[in-house]
């Protein structure tokens, strides 16, 4: 049976396999937005203008998954832990050879913290943009019927937030509302059971 302590081990990860794979999905975004680029010029710069005209594009989109892919596994390996500060280390690479291309300090520092800053947000959310994952094993209805009961409060804590009326009453509204009308205008109102 395994202890604790091996639950909660660090594996090491492979920074060259990531650095190829995120330079190859980026380089190819790259190569796209190359493309697109020399589509739209208006001069006819023919089919190699992607690889002469915007081939800066390509290294630097390259550039920035491969440093990010890098450093986000290479400081998770040096501090042995996985947390979020690893996609902000890689971020802040990334973000840099984005400021590199602008050619000042500030531009590679500001663009750099800013990388960091999403990057990190990110992975601190859950790293998806659909929200967490779903149970599978668990079925839609019970889902959503857990989520109603999680989210369900007692009729008196929602009387005393809104205020009656609207369509919450709380019990005993009829003749409440009666008494009232009674001292207020001296008209006897006879009672609904309608909302009890």
């Amino acid at each position: 049976m395994a202890s604790s302590d091996d639950d909660h081990q660090y594996h090491p990860k492979d920074s060259i396999t990531a650095a190829a794979n995120g330079a190859m999905v980026t380089g190819t975004a790259g190569a796209f937005v190359a493309a697109v680029q020399n589509t739209l010029t208006k001069r006819n710069v023919g089919p190699w203008g992607v690889f002469t005209r915007s081939g800066g594009n390509i290294a630097a989109f390259t550039l920035v998954g491969g440093a990010y892919g890098f450093a986000k596994n290479a400081s998770a390996n040096l501090r042995e832990k996985d947390d979020s500060l690893n996609p902000t280390i890689g971020g802040f690479f990334a973000g840099a050879i984005m400021g590199l291309r602008v050619g000042s300090t500030p531009a590679v520092l500001g663009y750099g913290a800013l990388t960091a800053i999403v990057m990190a947000a990110y992975d601190f959310t859950g790293g998806s943009l659909r929200g967490p994952k779903r149970d599978e094993e668990m079925d839609e209805f019970e889902r959503k019927q857990q989520m109603r009961k999680n989210r369900r409060s007692p009729i008196e804590e929602t009387i005393s937030q809104l205020g009656e009326g609207r369509g919450i009453y709380a019990p005993g509204y009829d003749e409440r509302r009666q008494q009232k009308i009674k001292e207020n205008y001296g008209i006897d109102v006879p009672a609904k059971s309608t909302h009890s």
